[in-house]
């Protein structure tokens, strides 16, 4: 396998995303299939990635459907194996399904940090489990982790949804230094608000209306984040903030957490979240 500098790196062109039936995960979908990838649509909602397949491939690039749980560490095994009958491997894992949450602190149960640890945080952990040694074993390869801005500024009022976020960046730098040497290049997507399906599974229906407002008027789409997302992995970059105004916060945090802190609880305030 060819592992130059840019795209040139990956001879087959096989992309697989988990989630890829909706939102985020489908128009990253689209957006390697227009550049002439293959790509594997993993998802739990399966008339939805069937959907999406039709769309790949009437784009001129090969399309995989596979039902997956990211909750079962043998849907990834399983998953990985497909890839490979099908495919003779993968050249980039995307772990991006997840689901939504709201809530303080005493707001969420101990059964919501479960039920959002479990999918959002775990779920990419075993991605990365099943197929960081099948990278090797190939001799490169990449993995895309969806995170969020939320895990940078850690919003008030979505605080299981924050951590988990958090962690995958943790886990993403981690594994950044873990696999280098071993030709495996890594990023973590931390896109801030844009129109998506994710409020579906938010557990609070009371915040959905704020979130959608957020959303409408951040400016950026689903399109928008995946075309980062793409550019990011071609220029291996590793941490992918999507929404300018989430890059200038980011900095701003690292040259002085307590002026973001200042800023952000003035932003929170004219928006009505603290």
């Amino acid at each position: 396998m060819i592992f130059n500098k840019g795209m040139k790196r990956f001879a087959q062109k096989r992309i697989a995303i988990t989630g890829a039936a909706s939102g985020l995960g489908r128009a990253i979908a689209l957006r390697f299939a227009k550049a002439g990838w293959a790509v594997c649509i993993a998802d739990i909602h399966m008339q939805r990635a069937i959907e999406v397949a039709k769309e790949i491939e009437i784009l001129g690039s090969e399309a995989l459907v596979f039902e997956c749980n990211i909750s079962n560490e043998s849907d990834f095994q399983k998953l990985a194996k497909h890839l490979q009958e099908s495919w003779g491997g993968v050249d980039i894992f995307v772990n991006n399904a997840g689901i939504s949450s709201s809530g303080s602190l005493d707001e969420s149960s101990y059964d919501e940090w479960q039920r959002l640890l479990d999918i959002n945080l775990m779920g990419v952990v075993r991605g990365c489990k099943v197929f960081a040694p099948i990278l090797e074993q190939q001799g490169a390869g990449h993995i895309v982790n969806v995170a969020s801005f939320a895990g940078i500024a850690s919003a008030p009022g979505m605080v299981t949804y924050n951590v988990a976020k958090a962690g995958v960046i943790s886990l993403s730098e981690s594994l950044r230094h873990e696999l280098k040497s071993k030709n495996i290049s890594v990023s973590v997507a931390c896109p801030s608000f844009f129109e998506t399906n994710l409020l579906e599974s938010m557990n609070r229906k009371e915040n959905v209306k704020l979130v959608t407002k957020l959303m409408q008027n951040s400016g950026v789409t689903a399109e928008d984040v995946s075309d980062h997302v793409y550019r990011g992995v071609e220029k291996q970059e590793f941490m992918l903030i999507t929404h300018k105004d989430a890059r200038l916060q980011y900095n701003m945090k690292r040259l002085s957490p307590d002026l973001f802190h200042t800023v952000m609880h003035k932003m929170l305030a004219r928006v009505g979240m603290v």
